[in-house]
């Protein structure tokens, strides 16, 4: 049998255990490195890689160009802007995602990073370990999810599931999602409303849509001017999605009270960006699909994805419409 290639551009666990006991036995070598950030590394890699696993790193055009035999690009994870699907697509490399492994935990770290800026827990906390007592923010400051208005960007697997753990607050939910029909998102109990009302009405708004070429920076210095005074923002979907200097001057002016982010552009943030020094900022470091049970689920399909290429068989997910 002919040992065919899988490429790992990039990974974040151990050991790549996981994937060799999936694609071994179908004769594949797997062959990875820790970190992709080296371009020229990074082609001598996928060059003759008959697979490519990818993380975070970079799979621009001239990664692309370098790859002579390249059957699937597939992406650890939901989103692919690290990936050059029209270089992918012509070229007829399929890209295909895992869309489905981290629905909870990401939802799960949404509502944790809304319920700390409503509530101020973060903020509170630390004041009583530096040996203070009492409430470390204005009392304005705190408010009950019951009397706010919580808007929903993206109408995805995770905005739903956002959106079903808020109904429990009794808060009002806007959704705006323009590839989902209106009567979809009122037949779950929920608000649908153009972008423009949403930024207007909400007290918080939440993104969790991709970063896409329509949607990169939608929250600008146009779109935050659009938005409630004093309204906060979360977003645990991709750094990209917002405009980093906007917000910044935004978050200065006062006019956006507060954000939770758990990713940034750039990414990580540069250790003296303002993001990282503001009390009314908390930023976690891209951890909200973390758990041991999502990344072995998330490790399984995408080395499962690439074991239907090395089969001949159809292949799932595929993101740039190239048909396999």
């Amino acid at each position: 049998m002919t040992t065919r290639k899988v490429a790992v551009t990039d990974y974040t666990f151990d050991v790549l255990d996981v994937e060799r006991s999936v694609l071994e036995p179908l004769g594949c070598q797997v062959v990875g490195q820790k970190t992709g950030k080296d371009p020229q590394q990074l082609a001598d890699l996928v060059k003759d890689a008959d697979y490519v696993l990818t993380q975070f790193a970079p799979v621009s055009a001239a990664i692309i160009s370098a790859m002579q035999k390249c059957k699937v690009i597939v992406r650890y994870g939901i989103g692919v802007d690290n990936v050059d699907l029209g270089a992918a697509a012509a070229k007829g490399i399929p890209v295909c995602n895992v869309p489905d492994y981290c629905t909870d935990e990401v939802a799960d770290h949404a509502l944790a990073m809304i319920l700390d800026l409503t509530r101020k827990i973060t903020a509170n906390a630390a004041k009583v370990k530096s040996g203070g007592w009492g409430l470390a923010v204005p009392l304005e400051a705190l408010s009950a999810l019951k009397d706010l208005s919580v808007g929903i960007v993206g109408w995805g697997r995770i905005g739903r599931e956002v959106a079903g753990r808020l109904k429990a607050f009794k808060c009002e939910v806007l959704v705006h999602d323009p590839a989902v029909g209106n009567s979809t998102i009122s037949a779950a109990g929920f608000t649908p409303v153009g972008l423009d009302e949403l930024l207007r009405r909400s007290d918080l708004v939440t993104l969790h849509c991709p970063s896409s070429e329509g949607n990169r920076q939608m929250i600008n210095a146009q779109s935050l001017a659009r938005m409630k005074a004093g309204a906060m923002l979360v977003n645990t979907s991709r750094g990209t999605l917002v405009k980093t200097g906007d917000l910044i001057a935004a978050l200065r002016a006062g006019s956006i009270s507060a954000a939770a982010l758990d990713v940034t552009d750039p990414e990580p943030p540069n250790p003296d960006s303002p993001l990282l020094k503001m009390d009314n900022v908390i930023v976690t470091s891209h951890i909200a699909s973390a758990s041991p049970q999502a990344v072995l689920k998330l490790r399984h399909q995408a080395a499962s994805i690439v074991a239907l290429a090395a089969r001949g068989q159809k292949l799932p997910n595929i993101v740039n419409g190239v048909t396999a």
